[in-house]
């Protein structure tokens, strides 16, 4: 069954980009399941290959199993030393993936988002092919996705695969979904695969390289801020909201299907959404003044708190 799936990723994948021959790639399989296939469907697809952490240890012994900018530093310090075009990282059962520049620098998950988004777009054959996403994904996605002819719907974090059924349901073509590092491939499978964004990701790479990838691809200053807020203050609070939020920024559009989401003329956003499991209102800003529209927003929201209290 093992050597089937990493056929079908190497044939799936093979319908985007190029052949990787001549591509050298490092692949942090994290002592998880993606080193019993991203490697080797890689290698199948023409690459050079090197490999940290590629046995499967569920005590994972290299690093911690989340693939962050701290748990990366070992391969990040071994791609900055070395000659790569590409870096991969994965979680512990491959689902989430991390792409690394070549000389080690680990590029956001939106613009990874982005890339794939754009390229599945455009690659369909349906009058308007839609995106799914969640509400904390950067607005980079929508101008790239519109960019190739599509639109992006949003769901509620956690719910992507619901949002899937949800937007096909309503005769919508949909030709990627995805939230941060996790994508589902919907022409290949139902599943979050980690492994087949590694695959398309590298043909893409090897067609046209990285850092022009990125280039038209706009990567804006993004924050996070938590603002106390009592459970039973929420609900009033966020119904506050979606006419505060709108008032103070009137050249916005608004979507307050899943809190209260923001876009700017300028493709700055915001979005308030009450935390599921602490006392927090959170406020997602991206900006090139990021700063300012978050103090800006946490105003509104601090007033909006306050009244509901």
């Amino acid at each position: 069954m093992l050597e089937d799936y990493r056929d079908a990723v190497v044939a799936y994948a093979r319908q985007f980009g190029a052949d990787l021959d001549g591509l050298r790639i490092v692949v942090d399989c994290g002592n998880g399941m993606a080193s019993l296939a991203t490697p080797q469907v890689l290698r199948e697809l023409g690459a050079e290959v090197v490999t940290l952490n590629g046995n499967v240890d569920g005590h994972f012994p290299g690093r911690g199993s989340k693939p962050t900018e701290g748990t990366l530093g070992d391969c990040l310090r071994f791609m900055a030393d070395g000659s790569f075009d590409l870096g991969i990282a994965h979680d512990g059962d491959a689902d989430r993936i991390v792409v690394m520049t070549g000389d080690g620098e680990v590029v956001h998950e939106d613009t990874v988002l982005a890339m794939l988004a754009e390229e599945y777009v455009a690659a369909a054959d349906s009058e308007e092919p839609t995106v799914v996403t969640t509400p904390n994904a950067s607005a980079r996605i929508d101008e790239r996705v519109r960019a190739a002819g599509g639109r992006v719907e949003r769901v509620a974090l956690g719910y992507l695969h619901d949002g899937i059924a949800d937007a096909r349901d309503g005769g919508a073509d949909v030709a990627f979904a995805a939230e941060p590092w996790k994508h589902v491939h919907t022409r290949f499978g139902g599943w979050i695969d980690g492994v087949a964004s590694a695959a398309v990701l590298a043909r893409l790479v090897a067609e046209i390289p990285l850092a022009e990838r990125r280039e038209p691809i706009p990567e804006r200053p993004y924050t996070k801020i938590s603002v106390p807020c009592a459970d039973d203050a929420k609900v009033d609070a966020m119904a506050r909201l979606t006419e505060t939020l709108p008032e103070r920024f009137p050249a916005a559009s608004v979507d307050d299907e899943y809190g209260v989401r923001l876009e700017l003329p300028d493709a700055s956003w915001v979005l308030v959404r009450p935390s599921g499991t602490e006392p927090y209102l959170r406020i997602y800003a991206e900006s090139d003044d990021v700063e300012t529209l978050a103090e800006a927003a946490k105003t509104v929201v601090e007033d909006a708190i306050t009244d509901a209290a």
